[in-house]
């Protein structure tokens, strides 16, 4: 029996660092770009495959030297470093201007920090923009900084620190959405990652599918492996296609021959075999 899906949105990817080319054709309908240059990425934007809509967040804002300031992916223009209150809104208004559909922030304890009055700056301007603030979090600590202050989204699951209940119960009253992002990882941050995605899971927490790709070796396209974690989390069924296809009430796209899935294995099958339904007929478009 054949059944018919939106197609998959990879919630966290990095352009700059894949041939986008490589997205034609296949599954993925929509990506997020989350922290590159805001010039180079908007012209990759409005260079990518008919049919793929990109959504981005256009560089990190950070301290002064903050991550990834110097990383050797990185171009000059994906950090921008802001000292003061002033910096942080001028950063969002810039940001905002270029088309960015949340600002992202970077906040790594093993390089400079991004300090508390900036970063409240930058989520005040990003809410009065009705846009959403999209945070890197790396280091002890630097989690919670992310969810007191009042971010929308997390842009990676922590992997490097087991948060407590009351830190997710906060997250989850808050209304935060997790990026996945679990593939990335092996060893003992998987295992924190999986835990910790799946309590807030558990607590009813926002999960959607996000990859990272363009971080080391991961596929352009489906990333089979990160579906598989995200059943291991404990996502099944709605909820497990909501995360990774958004909007279940979207106009299905895709048709595959096999039932709707309903857990990780059977959707990673389906995407396998699955096929448009006719040829994308929109452009791709570059959304701010």
């Amino acid at each position: 029996m054949c059944s018919e899906l939106p197609g998959v949105v990879d919630h966290h990817v990095h352009l700059g660092l894949v041939d986008a080319g490589l997205l034609s054709g296949g599954p993925v309908c929509e990506v997020h770009d989350l922290g590159w240059d805001l010039d180079a990425v908007r012209a990759i934007a409005a260079s990518a495959p008919t049919g793929v809509r990109v959504r981005y967040a256009g560089p990190f804002h950070t301290a002064v030297g903050g991550y990834p300031s110097g990383r050797a992916w990185a171009p000059a223009g994906a950090a921008v470093g802001l000292r003061d209150t002033h910096e942080g809104r001028e950063a969002v208004a810039r940001a905002a201007a270029g088309g960015a559909f949340a600002i992202k922030v970077a906040l790594n304890a093993d390089m400079p920090l991004l300090g508390d009055e900036p970063l409240a700056a930058v989520i005040d301007a990003a809410r009065a923009r009705g846009l959403p603030v999209i945070a890197h979090t790396e280091g002890p600590g630097q989690a919670r900084r992310a969810i007191r202050a009042g971010v929308d989204v997390l842009a990676h699951t922590p992997w490097d620190e087991r948060l407590e209940p009351e830190l997710i119960d906060a997250a989850v009253s808050a209304g935060m959405r997790w990026i996945s992002t679990l593939a990335i990882h092996d060893g003992p941050a998987r295992a924190t990652a999986i835990d910790n995605l799946a309590r807030f899971r558990a607590a009813g927490g926002r999960v959607s599918y996000g990859t990272d790709m363009g971080n080391g070796d991961q596929p352009v396209g489906v990333n089979a492996a990160e579906i598989e974690l995200l059943g291991e989390v404990g996502l099944a069924g709605e909820e497990l296609l909501e995360a990774v296809c958004g909007e279940l009430s979207s106009e299905p796209v895709l048709q595959s021959p096999h039932p709707r899935p309903r857990d990780s294995a059977e959707l990673i099958v389906w995407l396998s075999d699955c096929r448009w339904i006719g040829a994308p007929e929109a452009p791709s478009a570059v959304i701010g």
